[in-house]
């Protein structure tokens, strides 16, 4: 009887155990699917605004922070607003 529930319960460990590895392999999917979505855009955002190489650093930061390529200010714009 003891050996049974111990089968019971090993089978029950080795479904936890595919059913992780299948959300892992998800995960990773998942992943690589939103870098490509941010390297695609990254793209766009250069092709289409012709973002210069020494704005490029920024464009990549703002875009990790969740801010809109769009929306990025050029370095020298900020400092003829505070003159």
């Amino acid at each position: 009887m003891a050996a049974s529930k111990s089968q019971k319960i090993q089978a029950e460990i080795e479904k936890v155990k595919a059913k992780i590895a299948e959300q892992q392999a998800r995960l990773k999917e998942l992943e690589k699917n939103k870098l490509e979505a941010e390297n695609s855009e990254i793209v766009d955002i250069v092709r289409g605004l012709s973002i210069s190489l020494e704005e490029l650093p920024l464009v990549l930061q703002q875009l990790r922070e969740g801010t809109s390529g769009q929306s990025v200010q050029k370095p020298g714009s900020v400092e003829k607003e505070e003159n």
